[in-house]
């Protein structure tokens, strides 16, 4: 496990990272977690007293990566841009777990279900994370409700939020 004190960046105009908060993992520190990789990968760990798990490591160049801290986990370490952390990091080799509702309620719509299996397992994650981020009880069956039209229409995870947006 690699252990760093890192401060938090943003982007400014970068393309599709543009806004993004995250922290830089240089080259000889990736190599640490995991050698002689340069395309992206899960880890596991701590930011501050945070644990986190099958979080991407994204390649930037050079051997560099990012990891990209997200609103939420800014939130609940109470930390943003220009602030330093304490990462605690090592590679995440456990497999993603989908959300389980996702997956029962798929099994009664077959339409949902025939495109949702023709998606990349990243797009089909996207879907599951989004479900079981919920806080309650009814937006989670909300978002599966959402989810289940979009594939039925076969839209794929952004597709569908476009859809939606807008609408409680």
């Amino acid at each position: 496990m690699v252990v760093l004190e890192l401060t938090l960046d943003k982007y400014g105009e970068q393309g599709d990272k543009t806004g993004w908060t995250f922290l830089k993992i240089d080259a000889t520190v990736s190599q640490n977690i995991k050698p002689n990789t340069k395309k992206s990968y899960r880890v596991k760990g701590l930011i501050d007293n945070l644990e986190i798990k099958q979080a991407a490591l994204i390649p930037i160049g050079n051997g560099d990566f990012i990891l990209p801290v997200n609103n939420t986990i800014r939130k609940k370490i109470g930390k943003g841009k220009g602030d330093k952390v304490l990462l605690k990091l090592e590679e995440d080799t456990s497999a993603f777990e989908y959300s389980a509702d996702l997956l029962a309620c798929l099994e009664d719509e077959p339409t949902a279900d025939s495109f949702y299996k023709t998606l990349s397992p990243s797009h089909q994650r996207y879907f599951s994370k989004w479900i079981e981020s919920a806080k309650t009880i009814e937006t989670k069956t909300t978002r599966i409700t959402r989810c289940l039209f979009g594939l039925a229409n076969q839209m794929d995870y952004g597709a569908m939020i476009r859809h939606f947006k807008g609408q409680k």
